[in-house]
């Protein structure tokens, strides 16, 4: 399938991707936000040498010589952004193309939206369920233009939970029957504690840096409601030692309390949504430092058009997502920030919007540091499998050259970041400059 994909991917891209800088990149003249801090810093000049920030100074450098100078006119630079959760290849189109299109098509639209991602300032993002192997790889090898992908391969489900998207005429399931959808990447069912540990290790064989399960039912999912539970405990802890074998970490799908207190009691390290957790539940995770990777959907505006049971599940979500945030901060919980934006391209646009929602709950740094600075430490947590070995999500010296350069000040105005073309000046991810507006 890969050798289908590849000739056209790049295609569906507006420009080509941009070379490295012929010289060492030297930035003047601005305040700098590194993604660990509450405030800019002043008075500072940035070195980046191939991909990597190799000098960060006070005042003056001793010499501009042999390198090429940007004066950023007193403007920031922060990190890229990091996505904690979004889907390659479900961002861009409709669920029901999705389903019903040949999946060479669904590659070429994912190429297309990632090349918008990067532009909207997201210079990485870790895929939450789906065959992002192929698109990551054009990425890391200089074809097309995107964000760094932190894959997690298909979801691995259970027979009705969330993601068996199979219609009714394929049940019931026999030996060794594998559906279109599991064919292609999108999902796997697994029913034993075997299963679950060779559709793990499926995934490590094609590149996952980390594993997403399933715990419960979904909104997208229409006949998997979100009270149900899939694994049990001891097939969601044969993921999590298969995982840790392989040196990474499990991330899970769930919602409700069972479904969560479920997978923490399994070792998971990662709970994805948690809208409907209650307060014994946030306790718990803190107990075991469980990140809770959540996200901040508000009313219909963050989400596709949905009818019947699906648009009923997601009221549900949104009705708790404010209690939510005040569990985790109650309570103490490392939180990471994501979208989970799907099926629509235009839905896709509100990457930066659905950041500056979490002003309801945390001050505009805060929310900067989590989609910064703290999505890359749990990024870190791949461990072996981390394709990406250097620090993600800071700006400092030895880190990745992820940056960009915003027209005004983001910690005063966080909704800068959801305009992106009007204020993002510089996208540079991996040192090269994939937008820049000002002249050197």
């Amino acid at each position: 399938m890969l050798s289908l994909v590849l000739p056209g991917i790049g295609h569906a891209q507006t420009t080509q991707p941009p070379p490295a800088p012929a010289k060492p990149v030297l930035f003047t003249n601005f305040r700098l936000f590194d993604g660990k801090s509450s405030a800019l810093r002043d008075g500072l000049y940035m070195v980046v040498e191939g991909n990597t920030i190799s000098q960060i100074g006070q005042g003056q450098p001793a010499s501009s010589e042999g390198k090429t100078v940007v004066d950023c006119g007193g403007k920031v630079i922060m990190p890229g952004l990091i996505d904690m959760h979004w889907h390659s290849l479900l961002a861009a189109l409709p669920i029901q193309v999705i389903l019903q299109a040949d999946i060479a098509f669904v590659h070429l639209a994912a190429s297309a939206e990632a090349e918008r991602t990067l532009m909207r300032g997201f210079t990485t993002i870790r895929d939450a369920g789906g065959p992002s192997f192929a698109l990551k790889q054009a990425i890391d090898s200089g074809m097309i233009s995107g964000p760094r992908i932190y894959p997690s391969g298909a979801m691995i489900t259970t027979t009705g939970g969330h993601g068996d998207f199979r219609s009714l005429a394929e049940l019931p399931r026999t030996a060794n029957q594998v559906s279109q959808a599991e064919r292609d990447g999108a999902n796997a069912i697994a029913d034993t504690a075997d299963e679950v540990r060779m559709r793990v290790r499926e995934q490590f064989i094609q590149g996952a840096t980390q594993i997403k399960m399933v715990g419960c039912g979904g909104v997208s999912t229409p006949r998997s409601p979100l009270d149900m539970l899939t694994f049990t405990e001891d097939q969601m802890r044969a993921a999590v030692e298969t995982a840790a074998d392989w040196g990474t970490y499990i991330l899970v799908h769930a919602y409700t309390p069972e479904s969560i207190q479920r997978s923490v009691a399994a070792g998971v390290q990662c709970v994805e949504h948690g809208h409907l957790m209650d307060d014994k539940t946030a306790a718990l995770m803190a107990k075991h430092g469980t990140w809770l990777s959540t996200q901040p959907f508000v009313s219909e505006e963050d989400v596709a058009p949905l009818s019947g049971p699906s648009r009923e599940k997601f009221l549900e979500v949104t009705a708790s997502t404010d209690n939510t945030y005040k569990l985790a901060r109650k309570h103490g919980l490392k939180v990471a920030f994501g979208t989970d934006l799907i099926f629509s391209q235009t839905l896709a646009t509100r990457q930066g919007k659905m950041l500056t929602h979490l002003k309801r709950w945390y001050t505009a740094a805060e929310a900067l540091n989590m989609a910064t600075g703290a999505n890359g430490q749990l990024l870190a947590m791949s461990g072996h499998r981390n394709p990406y070995p250097r620090k993600l999500g800071v700006l400092e010296e030895g880190a990745y050259a992820d940056l960009l350069l915003i027209d005004g000040n983001p910690l005063e105005n966080l909704d800068l970041i959801a305009n992106p073309e009007q204020n993002l000046r510089i996208v540079m991810k991996d040192g090269k400059f994939y937008k820049n507006t000002l002249k050197a």
